[in-house]
């Protein structure tokens, strides 16, 4: 069953009933899923949670679909590393990543899709469609796989090959724009006024976005049912970063986890950073960019929640940070070469902000910090591509061990 009671306009407060719309008709504010939280109060505990499957259906409780129809590929509980040698590079006592790399088509996008590909069936649609950076493009087109749908995905047309790849093995229609992706999200806008679709992040995207909150639950799960002192999160529309505030403090409001003392941390590479230049101008304004960054999953010059973000920073007395383009491909070394995990140019933006945040002494090594890694790098090989420098030897020991002399 669900627990959702509709809608509501997050600007004015007018409600909605739960359809597939996405901007109140009064004041065109974004709208949000509202719940009936006393009855999932009753319903609710740690123990129901436990017996759940491992993946985000085991908070279905604060889910906006029917978990008994979802689409399921087992997106979610991904691991959450404690860090070693990362953790003792930047004097961290207690610092664990949050692995999303590693889901079914290896971002988080995974989890709304999950969930919005779900609530798009009992909305009684049959194709699936969106403006993508790339990882959203793979998810959606595998969950329509899933389902049976037919599915249409609109990325910028110089997007990663292996993101693309990644989204056409599925079998949908991929469409590339010429133009960034603001251009392909104002041009969706537009589709969707026309083709009866369920564009996952447009008219579906108050269901969407609530998929992101299995990422604070989890986090809050997984360290003891407690919510961590940090978390270091990359911030590209802003929804992300939201909604793992949000699903942390639902958590707490129903008595499964403590007070939320988090401080969240925004990580935005210097070439497409419009959060962090309005936080740095302490001003809630957020002036759209044209990005040039190597982040492309980042690449957001107008971010649709940026607002909020700005909001939960000021709520959660959280800092924003841009990482320079020359420090994000050393992150994603550093992650590989400490921890073993290869992530996209998203995890090298939250690996360089959180070293900065540790230097700065913004983060105390005594306190428990997660940094979200949300991509896998084997979609952006060509980032790194200067590190394929294999040593060529011919099949002798004396070849080997010349090789070898010289390389010490």
């Amino acid at each position: 069953m669900s627990y959702v009671k509709g809608l509501f306009c997050r600007e004015c407060g007018r409600e909605y009933p739960a359809e597939p719309l996405n901007v109140c008709d009064f004041c065109f504010g974004p709208l949000e899923v509202t719940y009936d939280y006393p009855a999932i109060s009753r319903d609710i505990s740690r123990e129901e949670i436990s017996k759940g499957p491992l993946s985000i259906w085991r908070y279905h409780h604060l889910l906006p679909a029917d978990a008994s129809n979802r689409i399921d590929l087992n997106a979610g509980f991904t691991p959450l590393i404690r860090s070693k040698n990362l953790a003792r590079s930047l004097g961290l006592e207690e610092l664990y990543l949050k692995n999303d790399s590693v889901n079914p088509t290896f971002s988080f996008k995974d989890r709304v899709v999950a969930v919005a590909s779900t609530k798009a069936l009992e909305f009684g649609f049959d194709t699936l469609a969106c403006a993508s950076t790339g990882n959203l493009a793979g998810s959606v087109a595998a969950h329509a796989a899933r389902a049976g749908m037919r599915a249409f995905v609109f990325i910028p047309a110089d997007l990663e090959y292996g993101k693309i790849l990644g989204a056409a093995i599925y079998g949908p229609t991929v469409i590339a724009v010429d133009g960034s992706y603001d251009q392909v999200n104002r041009l969706c806008s537009e589709l969707s006024d026309t083709y009866k679709w369920a564009f996952v992040n447009i008219n579906m995207r108050p269901y969407y976005s609530e998929g992101s909150k299995t990422l604070g639950f989890e986090v809050a799960e997984q360290l003891g049912w407690r919510a961590p002192d940090n978390c270091v999160v990359p911030v590209a529309s802003g929804s992300l970063f939201t909604k793992i505030w949000k699903g942390m403090r639902e958590f707490s409001s129903l008595g499964l986890i403590g007070p939320v003392k988090t401080r969240m941390f925004a990580a935005q590479a210097m070439g497409c950073a419009p959060v962090v230049t309005a936080f740095d101008s302490h001003i809630f304004d957020i002036r759209p960019v044209r990005p040039n960054t190597v982040a492309k999953s980042l690449a957001i010059g107008n971010p649709a929640d940026g607002y909020y973000a700005l909001k939960v920073l000021e709520e959660s007395k959280g800092y924003a940070w841009a990482v320079p383009e020359e420090e994000i491909v050393q992150g994603i070394k550093d992650l590989a070469e400490m921890e073993g995990i290869f992530t996209e140019p998203a995890g090298g933006v939250v690996v360089s902000a959180l070293r900065h945040l540790v230097k700065s002494g913004r983060i105390k090594p005594s306190e428990t910090t997660v940094a979200f890694i949300t991509g896998n790098g084997y979609k952006t090989q060509e980032v790194v591509a200067d590190v394929a420098k294999p040593v060529l030897i011919k099949p002798t020991i004396a070849s080997f061990e010349e090789a070898v002399s010289v390389r010490r």
